[in-house]
């Protein structure tokens, strides 16, 4: 019953990307940055301007936040809506980051709670303050405990498991899962996942993911030290290309899949490089974030019911399908 639950909230997510807008270019992340309305294809809401902070975890560099960002800038767009970003992948910086939006008596505020015990506190001040709150990417299990409005994301548990059935009907024995960022419970989530659904055997691997070259030698000697390991499992698309690079040199026969897309990732996909990818959709986690507090200011609209999350994942990207993706992807959407 819980799967066909959450098939059902899937298909509402499916329902109001009707909506969409077309992606609006993105700077790279930092610690805060406004965004204007921008260009985009739908028509423009004529709805009193409002402003909507999002703040997320992302770590430097990572492309997977640009998609989550274009995504918000879409819907900012086309919502009238005032948009300001910022990160940061301490927790309590995060935190910081929420507590200035609330003193900044913004309209809402989106975040990820990839550490939900350091949201919880400054969550509560923005309810009290009259702010709503929804939650995006991380913290599935959390949100409602936390106080937020909606939710929009995969179920990590559920992706994990589906990951290592996967890995099942490949064939692969061992598994080695990569973590970039120990503690964060929606990474902690895909790896249980993966052992739950995985009949082989699976060792953790934690890496620096702000470190792409301790990532790379850190992955390289754990295969160099077990070359039982025949599936290298990453949590990020860099991660997957880094792991490719570590596979090669150590001149082993691992085969590489990998949690989420990015441009160049599709393109490992086409070229057999990299097995398949689950995609969790950021671009649709970014847009319904900030749609639904739009939605929810102008027009009293929840999804969910305030009691179930909007599931945008996980969809398998593999070598059969990836060409419907490529062409969102070189546009920097997927």
């Amino acid at each position: 019953m819980r799967r066909h639950h959450r098939a059902a909230t899937l298909t509402a997510a499916a329902l109001a990307a009707g909506l969409f807008a077309a992606g609006c270019s993105s700077s790279s992340g930092g610690k805060a940055s406004e965004e204007g309305s921008g260009d985009a294809s739908a028509g423009k809401a004529t709805t009193p301007r409002m402003t909507v902070a999002m703040i997320t975890h992302a770590a430097p560099g990572d492309t997977f936040w640009d998609l989550i960002r274009k995504g918000a800038e879409a819907a900012a767009a086309k919502d009238n809506v005032k948009l300001v970003y910022s990160s940061d992948p301490s927790a309590g910086n995060q935190a910081n980051l929420v507590q200035n939006a609330i003193d900044q008596k913004v309209d809402g505020i989106a975040l990820t709670a990839a550490k939900p015990s350091a949201m919880k506190a400054v969550v509560a001040k923005a309810t009290s303050a009259g702010i709503p709150v929804v939650g995006f990417n991380s913290g599935l299990d959390n949100w409602k405990d936390l106080g937020m409005l909606e939710y929009f994301g995969q179920d990590e548990n559920i992706a994990g498991e589906a990951f290592g059935e996967r890995l099942n009907d490949t064939g692969a024995k061992h598994a080695l899962c990569v973590i970039q960022e120990q503690g964060h419970v929606a990474l902690e989530a895909r790896c249980a996942g993966l052992k739950k659904g995985f009949k082989g055997k699976t060792d953790i691997l934690y890496v620096n993911g702000t470190d792409m070259p301790s990532v790379k030698s850190t992955i390289t000697a754990k295969l160099q030290q077990d070359s039982s390991i025949d599936q290298v499992v990453t949590l990020g698309a860099p991660f997957a290309l880094t792991a490719v690079q570590s596979v090669a040199d150590t001149g082993g026969k691992a085969k590489v899949a990998t949690f989420d897309l990015n441009k160049e990732l599709v393109t490992a996909v086409q070229d057999g490089k990299v097995e398949f990818a689950v995609d969790q959709q950021p671009y649709l986690q970014g847009y319904l974030a900030v749609d639904s507090l739009w939605l929810y200011k102008t027009n009293g609209n929840f999804s969910g019911g305030g009691t179930a999350p909007v599931l945008t994942g996980p969809a398998f990207i593999t070598k059969d399908n990836v060409d419907a993706v490529a062409e969102f992807a070189a546009k920097g959407t997927r």
